[in-house]
């Protein structure tokens, strides 16, 4: 066994250390993530512990959460008013390419990441229909679609992969599936995306505190570990 073939624990890799949370559930109250504000908070303090910098909050947003960014927006507010540590956070969304999607997409109504970064989603199971149209839709308005955790999509294979890359998508990694933390099939998805140095982001996709503490807990192969973006 080679050197970065071997496992270390996460909260000994220095994995977090000066790193970017490129998309998370954490802001309270929105969506299926985060209920209270005080769970929010402990969350950032594991952040401090772990070395994360900064922080992308990415609520969803889709026909059945409908969050409207105003809304966001002040929820947001309240909760850069609750923390008073030193990382530095941002808003952002999730967006399932939906119907309501491409109603805000219209509009110009949308939350971006960092330099009008947009973070879409598909359903697990199928794609939209049309999507390479609405990616291109979305490229035309002047956004860069960044594609949330692909490795969890069933419907795609490594060919889908590829064209996607070809198009210009860019990819975000969920690190706990390298824990197999949904599933085998996911585990190998995203080993596979990973050593194919496909990721240009990675994030937690936090929902509740006790996943990053499972996180840290988790080990992790060294060969993984210096490939994650």
């Amino acid at each position: 066994m080679g050197l970065f073939d071997r496992s270390i624990k996460v909260s000994a890799s220095g994995l977090f250390n000066g790193r970017t949370d490129w998309h998370c559930h954490i802001l309270p109250g929105v969506d299926d993530g985060f209920k209270r504000m005080d769970d929010s908070l402990a969350a950032l303090v594991l952040y401090e512990q772990a070395g994360i910098k900064e922080v992308w909050l990415t609520p969803h947003i889709m026909e059945d959460i409908p969050n409207r960014t105003s809304a966001l927006r002040e929820r947001f507010v309240d909760l850069t008013l609750a923390y008073t540590g030193p990382i530095r956070l941002h808003l952002a969304s999730e967006n399932m390419m939906d119907a309501l999607f491409e109603q805000r997409l219209l509009a110009g109504d949308l939350l971006p990441l960092k330099d009008k970064r947009l973070l879409v989603e598909t359903s697990y199971f199928s794609p939209p229909i049309g999507m390479d149209d609405i990616l291109t839709d979305i490229k035309s308005r002047g956004y860069f679609p960044v594609l949330a955790h692909p490795e969890r999509y069933m419907y795609m294979d490594s060919r889908r992969y590829a064209a996607l890359k070809a198009m210009g998508i860019e990819f975000q990694l969920n690190i706990t599936a390298l824990t197999g933390a949904y599933g085998p099939e996911v585990k190998s998805k995203a080993e596979h995306l990973l050593s194919a140095g496909m990721y240009n982001y990675c994030g937690t996709d936090l929902h509740r505190l006790s996943s990053f503490e499972h996180l840290l807990d988790a080990e992790l192969k060294k060969n993984y570990l210096k490939r994650i973006p």
